[in-house]
């Protein structure tokens, strides 16, 4: 089985969270920015997640209609 390490994307892939969340060393940071520059698949896979995150963090400021929360609540399925 081969390392992540070994394929340059899926090694991008695996930073790809710690790179938003800016959480990465220098070292890793300049070596996941190396590669985005590069690739275009990993660049565009880095600008879904990031526009992403942000449409997520609009939908959790929105508030709730009281007919959506009733919806939501009758799928729920009681943990007994």
């Amino acid at each position: 089985m081969s390392h992540p390490k070994d394929d340059p994307c899926a090694h991008c892939e695996e930073m790809m969270q710690p790179y938003i969340d800016h959480i990465l060393t220098e070292v890793e940071r300049l070596e996941a920015e190396h590669h985005l520059d590069e690739c275009d698949w990993c660049r565009r896979r880095y600008r879904f997640e990031e526009s992403l995150r942000v449409y997520v963090r609009q939908v959790v400021t929105e508030p709730m209609s009281a007919s959506l929360r009733r919806k939501l609540s009758e799928l729920r399925i009681p943990l007994n």
